[in-house]
């Protein structure tokens, strides 16, 4: 189960004025907007074309039967996924060219400064629930279907984010707008947070919602670096509005590397109860119980891969090096929060929900939250973050309210509604 937070803070929050945006390209290559409005990617007067229409569907099945690798086992969750058990050295990584015949790496030594009590749950999923469990030696992987790919608006780039067209200091007019928090002008060497998790609610197939955590190396242009984890709501990806446990890479700003999940070869993963890409159970309600997950992202000092944690000791997997130009060597920005996908369908800006759906100053029980958030440092250690800067795109629409205590650390209260009064 996923851990549950019933601290409240009293402290009063301050808000962090610094507003630094450039970083802000690093999202702007996320999915595209899809409107009649941003490009024609849903063309009105489209010609349907038989043959067209058969090459994709041989495309998609081509890409299944890469994708989808032979199981041992075939759970049945309860939200509907298919959850194959697949033998580790046959997971999508090892198709990779630098990692044939390999097997996958033992754990790394762990950040000091890591509080050891209490070792997360790995039940925090819907498919767990239904009693069953991956054998050890496998790994739970999500099917992907031909319904999946359908949906999807470039079957050749099915499971990866759009690249943007050029470099961008903001992320003003391309449809993404954030929430986040952020530290940069050190060397990083990971990063760790708990990360409230809510059902917000998601306006179309064509946007999502989504709080996660980005590792960020090399310049804002084409040889940007990032390794991302949290959790999203995106229709068109999975075909529900389900919070799910994500992860992303890239090593060329989204153009031709990375993808989400195990979608690709990249990401190795260790753990047999954790399914990525598969939805959060429980989730926090308002004015009502309240569950966070918890994240570390670190280099692994003594073969420099980037190793990903669940919760407290339980290791998701991790990222060879290999994969990454800068973030072979650190990482020269961390950064925190929410964005959404605003495709102005009508018109209007889009009712979109961010984190909860409400504004920061409702605080705990309401509003959304990341806590505890800490940086690695070069010597191995989890410290705790220096001069956090806070900053939101569009604050009527979806805001952002940081501070530090001493139970939470550094924190911030973030999230809206989207389309308001002052949010037209």
């Amino acid at each position: 189960m996923a851990s549950s937070c019933c601290c409240c803070c009293c402290c009063k929050i301050s808000q962090i004025t610094h507003v630094f945006v450039f970083f802000l390209v690093v999202s702007s290559s996320f999915c595209p907007v899809r409107s009649s409005e941003t490009g024609g990617l849903n063309p009105k007067n489209q010609t349907f074309r038989p043959g067209d229409e058969l090459q994709k569907l041989k495309i998609i099945r081509e890409r299944l039967n890469e994708t989808n690798k032979p199981a041992v086992k075939t759970i049945q969750s309860p939200d509907g996924d298919i959850i194959d058990c697949v033998l580790l050295h046959h997971q999508p990584a090892f198709d990779h060219p630098r990692l044939k015949g390999q097997k996958p790496l033992d754990p790394p030594e762990r950040p000091s400064g890591v509080n050891t009590n209490g070792m997360g749950a790995e039940d925090f999923q819907l498919w767990s629930m239904s009693g069953e469990s991956c054998p050890e030696g496998t790994i739970p992987i999500r099917r992907t279907t031909e319904a999946d790919m359908l949906r999807a608006s470039s079957v050749t780039r099915f499971g990866r984010k759009r690249p943007s067209r050029r470099v961008r200091r903001d992320s003003t007019g391309n449809g993404h707008e954030h929430a986040v928090g952020y530290v940069s002008g050190d060397q990083y060497y990971g990063a760790k947070a708990s990360i409230n998790v809510w059902t917000p609610r998601v306006s179309n197939q064509y946007e999502f919602s989504l709080s996660q955590m980005w590792v960020i190396s090399g310049s804002f242009g084409g040889d940007l670096n990032t390794i991302e984890a949290g959790w999203q709501v995106s229709p068109e990806l999975y075909g529900d509005n389900y919070p799910r446990f994500f992860t992303y890479w890239t090593t060329d700003a989204y153009h031709a590397t990375g993808c989400y999940n195990l979608l690709c070869s990249g990401f190795v993963q260790t753990n047999n109860r954790i399914a990525i890409g598969a939805a959060i159970s429980p989730t926090s309600s308002y004015n009502g119980g309240q569950f966070d997950i918890s994240l570390m992202i670190w280099k692994d000092p003594k073969h420099g891969n980037w190793w990903l944690e669940f919760g407290s000791g339980i290791l998701v997997g991790y990222w060879p090096s290999f994969l990454f130009t800068h973030l072979r060597d650190h990482a020269s920005m961390v950064q925190f929060g929410g964005e959404i996908v605003n495709s102005r369908a009508g018109g209007f800006h889009t009712s979109t929900e961010m984190g909860s759906g409400r504004f920061a100053g409702l605080g705990f029980g309401k509003a959304s939250y990341f806590r505890n958030m800490q940086a690695v440092d070069w010597d191995n250690n989890l410290i705790p973050l220096s001069n956090l800067r806070v900053v939101a795109d569009h604050p009527n629409c979806y805001d952002i309210q940081g501070g530090i205590n001493r139970v939470w650390g550094n924190y911030f209260y973030y999230g809206g509604p989207g389309r308001n009064v002052k949010c037209p």
